[in-house]
């Protein structure tokens, strides 16, 4: 009976069946698969769904015995569009993988670490692997020589890894000691783990956090507990709304079923699957720029990318020199947009993080 009732409901939200047109021909030919509509209308959805036990399974056999193309309802065309219809609802907590299908976490995304405008500490953690964790420690270690007060955590290039325990300790260099963190929890097996601060933080001060739509797993963790426990602001776009442990269950075929087994629980109670975080400064940014600005950085520096050239003025010595450099600066700018050259490329997220933590400076110190 459930299982009529899920396939039922799918139509609302997944592909649903419909008649083909048979085929001309002298013998008999096996039906092709149905092809796919789009989802159905909210209207139609709301129907469906106000349908009882009894009703959905009189609309199939119904289907199975009317429908003009019976092949297109047996049993394995049936168990087809329930497990699509089923994946479709489901969203990012379960997903049919090819086989040997390689996570994400194996993504190479190397931490990044400087100091912006002389006190910022910028961390762009990458990957939440051992690695990236020691190379953040070691740039922890600097922020009390260069007097750093303020932290941007970039999270997003970190996407993808399944290790929740791995994630804790990112999270515990910016946590006071003794604070529970995060819990996962099994509600299919009644089983939580909880994730609590058994250090001393390596960084106290102002944070901020950078996220956007890669921000997923356990770095939506780290973004949840910052923000509830150390204040810190989330800058961006929303997170991905994917912070799930996963497990991997093969079929007979060869392919995986990647199915979410736990739920990431915030200690206020709140679980971050599948709404995410919604960020407390909205700013977009492309995706495709992040990128080229993150792979640019590793050689030239996040600075560039945040600070605007100072524009050229008019001046004593450029009046005896015979020049006009605010001119000369226009005049440049105008042979670039003819020559198509590209604009240089901003971060207008890490622009908006640095702007606030200056500004809560200047007000700090009125």
């Amino acid at each position: 009976m459930l299982r009529l009732v899920v396939f039922f409901t799918l139509f609302s939200a997944g592909p649903i069946l419909q008649a083909q047109t048979p085929a001309r021909a002298p013998s008999p030919t096996p039906a092709a698969t149905p092809s796919a509509t789009p989802a159905a209308t909210p209207a139609t959805q709301a129907l469906i769904n106000s349908l009882g036990s009894e009703d959905l399974e009189q609309a199939i056999q119904l289907l199975k015995s009317n429908f003009i193309n019976p092949d297109a309802l047996n049993e394995t065309e049936l168990n087809r569009a329930l497990l699509s219809g089923v994946l479709a609802r489901l969203g990012r907590g379960a997903m049919i993988l090819p086989e040997q299908a390689s996570r994400p976490s194996e993504m190479t995304s190397k931490f990044f670490g400087e100091v912006l405008d002389g006190h910022i500490g910028y961390l762009r953690l990458g990957a939440l692997d051992a690695a990236n964790l020691q190379a953040m420690d070691a740039q922890l270690q600097t922020f009390v020589a260069k007097k750093v007060d303020a932290a941007v955590i970039d999270l997003r290039a970190s996407g993808g890894t399944n290790d929740f325990a791995l994630a804790a300790e990112f999270a515990k260099r910016f946590t006071t000691k003794g604070k529970l963190l995060f819990t996962l929890r099994k509600p299919t097996a009644n089983q939580e783990r909880a994730f609590t601060a058994d250090r001393d933080p390596a960084f106290q001060g102002l944070m901020i956090v950078l996220a956007d739509g890669e921000t997923s797993g356990p770095a939506e963790a780290i973004a949840g507990a910052l923000r509830l426990h150390s204040k810190a602001l989330i800058i961006g776009q929303p997170t991905a709304g994917e912070a799930v442990e996963y497990s991997d269950l093969p079929l007979n075929g060869g392919t995986i079923l990647r199915v979410g087994v736990a739920e990431t629980v915030l200690p206020e109670g709140r679980a971050l699957f599948p709404g995410g975080l919604q960020p407390d400064v909205p700013v977009e940014m492309p995706v495709a720029e992040k990128r080229v600005v993150f792979q640019q950085s590793l050689e030239k520096g996040m600075s560039q990318f945040i600070y605007e050239n100072e524009r050229p003025h008019l001046n004593e010595a450029a009046l005896l020199a015979g020049k006009n450099p605010e001119i000369e600066a226009m005049e440049t700018a105008q042979r670039r947009m003819r020559g198509n050259e590209k604009p240089t490329t901003r971060d207008p997220v890490l622009q908006r993080a640095v702007d606030v933590v200056t500004s809560l400076a200047i007000y700090q110190h009125r």
